[in-house]
């Protein structure tokens, strides 16, 4: 059993006495995780399993006569749901038990898509729960090959509470992270069938799901859009282009972005409005939530030869959702980007408890100030604000390149 970052803290939660909701997309880890904190005698119910899902479909209440009918246990009787949002009526019934005897049952919900909650405006127990997301893995949780120097001031903390644990996940170079990603299961699977799990990830779990959650009309349209919003990854959204080419409206094209961010598979990076340049670019930029699935998604096959072929975008990818990952985990600050008309740019603002952060990611393994030219601009421009920029790059220990600028090496952030 490896070790996730968030594990400690979702254990100190756990003791209290509230309903627990975890979600996030498919493979990231929820349930192994839930079922490592939870007693063995818990009673677990797998709504992914179509013949269980299609019981409870037909009568919730069967949650409810289950959970009565189990003993009372000090601490409470624990009870796991997996893929909730299958069943949504699953939450009144919670709701139900719950607020009937608070300390009977500790609950523990579990779900890889937010839409059919959204779309039915199903009970999320307002006032009785506690919400948890997990992630595909950070770099605290995946650690660089070893020997890499360590940086102590890193542009967003992200550390372990106590001492880092023994059972990380084994160590990666950044071409195998670009290539593959960060899910835990395609980690730790041998490198020569990483291309073809995530091609089943891609077809069964993501297309499948979709297909079940979404009254999707042309479902080959949806496809192609699909494969040109992995493509576009990264990239400042562009509806006209998307549509012209999927052959969808752009009213359309827009609510299947949405859906990918309710199913935890995309998010977007607004665009930074607090800069007093004219002529700032305002529309969002849209990433997958791992390069791995981003290549599958797109119709490429994942390896080390799509990195090398043009690695500069993806290594920007890369950082950002690293930096989103660990924003989503620490639950304070936002994640944007700056662009104008013409052509200035900052990769990443960090915005958190009133610090910004300008972040600029760079292939390059001999950085240099002109490399962080926008990064300077932009602490000029927010003197109070933004005391420090970070260039991230392949170099190989950090570099001062200005007192106000330091180059990291990617293993250092």
């Amino acid at each position: 059993m490896f070790a996730r970052w968030y594990e400690a803290p979702f254990k100190a939660k756990l003791a209290r006495p509230y309903v627990h909701l975890m979600f996030g997309a498919r493979q990231t880890g929820k349930s192994t995780l839930i079922r490592k904190l939870l007693p063995e005698d818990r009673l677990e119910i797998d709504l992914a399993d179509p013949s269980v899902r299609s019981r409870y479909l037909v009568d919730p209440e069967i949650l409810i006569k289950e959970c009565r009918g189990l003993p009372r246990r000090p601490g409470g009787a624990c009870v796991f749901v997996d893929e909730a949002q299958s069943v949504p009526e699953i939450f009144d019934a919670v709701q139900h038990l719950f607020d009937g005897d608070k300390t009977r049952w500790r609950f523990v919900l579990c779900g890889s898509s937010a839409r059919k909650l959204r779309k039915t405006g199903a009970n999320l127990l307002p006032g009785r729960s506690f919400l948890h997301h997990l992630f595909p893995l950070t770099l605290a949780e995946r650690p660089p090959i070893p020997g890499r120097v360590k940086h102590t001031k890193p542009p967003l903390s992200f550390p372990w509470s106590g001492r880092t644990p023994s059972n990380l996940f084994e160590p990666a170079d950044l071409e195998m992270r670009l290539a593959f990603g960060e899910l835990p299961g395609i980690s730790t699977a041998p490198e020569e069938d990483r291309n073809e799990l995530l091609r089943a990830y891609a077809v069964v779990h993501l297309e499948e799901e979709i297909r079940r959650e979404a009254m999707v009309k042309d479902w080959a349209a949806f496809l192609r859009f699909l494969r040109l919003a992995a493509a576009e990854s990264g990239q400042i959204l562009n509806y006209a282009a998307i549509s012209n080419e999927s052959g969808l409206s752009q009213p359309t094209v827009k609510s299947h972005y949405q859906l990918l961010e309710d199913m935890f598979i995309g998010f977007p990076i607004p665009a930074w409005s607090g800069s007093p340049r004219k002529h700032l670019l305002s529309t969002p930029r849209f990433m997958i939530f791992d390069l791995g699935l981003r290549h599958a998604a797109a119709g490429l096959r994942a390896s080390r030869d799509i990195v090398r072929a043009n690695p500069g975008p993806l290594f920007e990818q890369w950082v950002g959702i690293e930096l989103w990952k660990r924003l989503q985990y620490l639950r304070t600050g936002t994640l944007h980007y700056l662009r104008t008309k013409d052509g200035a740019e900052v990769d990443f603002i960090v915005a958190r408890e009133g610090q910004l952060t300008p972040v600029e990611v760079k292939w390059t393994e001999r950085p240099t100030l002109s490399d962080a030219r926008h990064l300077l601009t932009f602490i000029r421009e927010h003197p109070k604000s933004a005391k420090h920029g970070y260039l991230i790059c392949r170099c190989p220990l950090p570099m001062q390149l200005h007192e106000r600028i330091t180059a990291l090496p990617w293993s250092c952030l």
